[in-house]
């Protein structure tokens, strides 16, 4: 698994999250568990976005479920289903940010324009989800970053203590993996901060253009 895909991969997750959670009121594109807490949050406090935060984890469970069949269906005649799915992930991002653009900023994210700038994105990084379990099982998870610092402390705390040999050695492979991993989704996460604050709605340009490249890299394994 080339590392610069990975790290695309995650500079992407976080990047999408971080702008998406600007620009829709607290909405979590790739970390879509997070959206319980959020829509707690906007019940409590009467702030918008309810119903985009409630639609987002079923409609991930969705977007996953049909990568699935679409994937086992692409393999059984002989297509490259990683570059396929890659596609359509792209083509989603670059949708969202015509909305985001056109229509934004949205104040109310429950409108429809950015209901569904929201929904494409979510939908996008189920896919990134999708594939990256189906296909890249042995990579660090690009989106969901809390297992993987556990992960990486516990490798720490195994160095400190002492560890040797193939125990030594698997710790440190683990470390350098996942290490990457947080500081590519960190990485995305501060620049899309950055981006929203300088560039609005234009912070969603990036993106698709990432989800390009990550398909180039794609095509070439396969």
């Amino acid at each position: 698994m080339p590392a610069k895909l990975t790290a695309l991969l995650g500079f992407n997750a976080g990047y999408v999250d971080t702008a998406g959670f600007l620009a829709l009121n607290g909405l979590f594109a790739a970390h879509v568990t997070g959206n319980f807490v959020t829509l707690g949050a906007s019940f409590a406090h009467g702030t918008a976005g309810a119903l985009t935060k409630l639609s987002a984890l079923p409609v991930f469970c969705l977007v996953v479920l049909l990568s699935r069949l679409v994937s086992v269906h692409l393999h059984a005649r002989g297509q490259p289903a990683v570059s396929w799915l890659l596609l359509v992930k792209a083509v989603a991002l670059l949708g969202a940010a015509v909305v985001m653009l056109v229509k934004g900023p949205f104040p109310d994210s429950d409108t429809w324009p950015a209901f569904t700038a929201g929904m494409l994105l979510v939908g996008a990084m189920a896919i990134q989800n999708g594939v990256q379990r189906m296909y890249m099982a042995s990579a660090p998870p690009s989106t969901l970053m809390t297992g993987t610092t556990t992960q990486v402390m516990i490798d720490l705390a195994d160095m400190f203590r002492g560890v040797t040999g193939e125990e030594r050695d698997a710790a440190l492979g683990r470390l350098r993996k996942m290490i990457r991993a947080l500081l590519a989704f960190a990485i995305g996460c501060a620049l899309a901060a950055l981006a929203y604050i300088v560039a609005g709605m234009w912070c969603f340009a990036l993106p698709p253009v990432v989800a390009a490249w990550t398909l180039v890299i794609s095509r070439k394994m396969e």
